[in-house]
C-alpha cells in the first residue's frame, strides 16, 4: 500500500471521527487533497486511492498539472490568490474557484468562463479574524459583495472560504471557525442558495469540522512537507 493511499485513509479515519464527534454524516463533508508543488505522478496515486477533488496554489503550475492529467475525471479547486493577469487561466481551467475577494475578479472570471464550460462554482474568500497578512473580503462586506457575485452569468456562488492564523488549541481554532460559520449563516438567512464552507486544513481539520466546514482543504497530511518549488 502506497504511502498517499495509506495517508488518504488515515486523514478520511479523522474526518470520520470528527463528525461522529460533532453529530454530523461524514457525507457532509469533502476532502480536497491540496497537491501545490507535487508533480502530476504524486496525483495519479492520489486518484488511484480514491481521491478525485484536488486543490492548487499556483495557477500557472496547476494549468500545466491539469494538462498533464486531462485523461483522469478530476475536479480542480483554485485555492490560491487570483490576480487579473490569471483570472483568464483560472475560467479556462479551474471548476471551482475558493479565492474570490473583490467583485472586478468574480466579474472577470464570469467574462471569461468560456462558452459550453459549466459554471465556475465560487466561493469568497473571507479575512475571517483580520490577519494582516491574509487576503479576504472584511466579514462586513461579505454580504454585499455575494450580493452582487451572486448575478454574474458563468459562474455559481456556492459560499465562503477561510484561512485563518494558526491557532494554539481546539477551542481557539474553533472559536474562529464558528465566526466563519455564523456568516454562512447570515448569507444564507439573506436568501443566498450557498452551501459551501470552506475551511480547515491539516492543523485544524477536526475543529473546522466541529464548526461546520463542507470542505476541507488538506495537503501536508496527504503529501508530505511541501516540495521547494
Amino acid at each position: 500500500m502506497t504511502t498517499i493511499r495509506n495517508n488518504l485513509q488515515s486523514v478520511h479515519a479523522r474526518i470520520a471521527d470528527a463528525c461522529a464527534g460533532a453529530q454530523r454524516q461524514v457525507n457532509e463533508v469533502t476532502l480536497l487533497a491540496v497537491s501545490k508543488t507535487f508533480g502530476p505522478e504524486a496525483v495519479r496515486e492520489a486518484y488511484d486511492a480514491g481521491q478525485a477533488a484536488f486543490g492548487e496554489n499556483y495557477i500557472q503550475e496547476a494549468v500545466e498539472k491539469i494538462a498533464l492529467l486531462r485523461d483522469l475525471p478530476l475536479q480542480w479547486h483554485c485555492i490560491g490568490p487570483i490576480q487579473t493577469n490569471k483570472t483568464r487561466l483560472v475560467a479556462a481551467h479551474f471548476d471551482w474557484a475558493h479565492t474570490v475577494d473583490r467583485l472586478k475578479i468574480a466579474q472577470r472570471l464570469s467574462q471569461q468562463r468560456p462558452q459550453g464550460m459549466a459554471p465556475l462554482q465560487i466561493c469568497i474568500q473571507v479575512n475571517i479574524d483580520g490577519g494582516l497578512t491574509k487576503a479576504g473580503v472584511a466579514p462586513a462586506q461579505a454580504l454585499d459583495l455575494a450580493q452582487e457575485v451572486v448575478q454574474l452569468p458563468g459562474i455559481t456562488l456556492r459560499g465562503l472560504m477561510t484561512i485563518p492564523e494558526p491557532a494554539a488549541d481546539f477551542e481557539a481554532q474553533e472559536a474562529v471557525h464558528l465566526k466563519a460559520k455564523a456568516l454562512f449563516d447570515q448569507l444564507r438567512q439573506a436568501g443566498l442558495a450557498v452551501d459551501t464552507l470552506s475551511m480547515g486544513m491539516t492543523s485544524d481539520l477536526e475543529a473546522a469540522i466541529s464548526a461546520g466546514a463542507t470542505i476541507v482543504r488538506v495537503g501536508t497530511a496527504i503529501f508530505g512537507n511541501r516540495l521547494a518549488r
